[in-house]
């Protein structure tokens, strides 16, 4: 979720505003957007994704990181928020502003919601493919059980496939672990839908 703070900020007061101040924000192009705050929903899918993601990789080498870890993302520097992150091996970080930032994430999810839905999906995963080490993409729905997966082939192409199943599971290739869609939506009620209640003529 984010909020647009209107005015025109300079790099250096942009980094200024991230370590005086207990949210996190991202920046382009002069302009500052707050990246905390957000819904239940949104709250406690990041977290069993988190959860999840520690538990089946705490052993094997890998690294997990929160919403609160800065990702650099050099064609749109100096860095973005994801929802949660991870990586194979050692982790490498650059200080920029101040405050650490890493550098060389392999998987990458982003948690959609109303206000960022189209920016996860098209312009920010658009800059991500900007880092080297990134090779795969989850898009997760907060409204109903849904995930959109990314996966970058030999070739540098993506590839994609969507899962909607509560009873299904993902594999991620990118740090090789299983991930059930009931382990993400685990105590998540989905709002009802509205077609479900619709009456065929009699």
């Amino acid at each position: 979720m984010s909020a647009h703070l209107k005015h025109r900020y300079t790099l250096e007061e942009y980094f200024d505003l991230e370590l005086s101040e207990n949210a996190r924000y991202e920046y382009w192009n002069g302009e500052v957007f707050c990246m905390s705050g957000m819904s239940e929903e949104h709250d406690q899918i990041e977290g069993n994704i988190y959860l999840a993601l520690r538990l089946a990789l705490r052993e094997r080498g890998c690294r997990v990181f929160t919403a609160n870890m800065r990702i650099q993302v050099p064609s749109l520097p100096p860095y973005r928020y994801a929802d949660a992150s991870a990586l194979y091996g050692q982790a490498v970080f650059e200080e920029i502003g101040g405050v650490d930032t890493l550098t060389n994430p392999t998987f990458i999810v982003e948690v959609l919601s109303d206000s960022t839905e189209a920016y996860d999906r098209g312009d920010k995963f658009t800059h991500y493919k900007s880092i080297p080490s990134f090779r795969e993409y989850l898009l997760v729905a907060q409204h109903r059980p849904h995930i959109t997966q990314y996966v970058k082939q030999d070739d540098g192409s993506w590839s994609y496939c969507e899962v909607n199943d509560l009873a299904a599971s993902v594999h991620l290739p990118s740090v090789d672990c299983v991930m059930g869609l009931n382990e993400v939506y685990q105590d998540v009620t989905f709002p009802p839908n509205p077609s479900l209640n619709l009456q065929l003529p009699s």
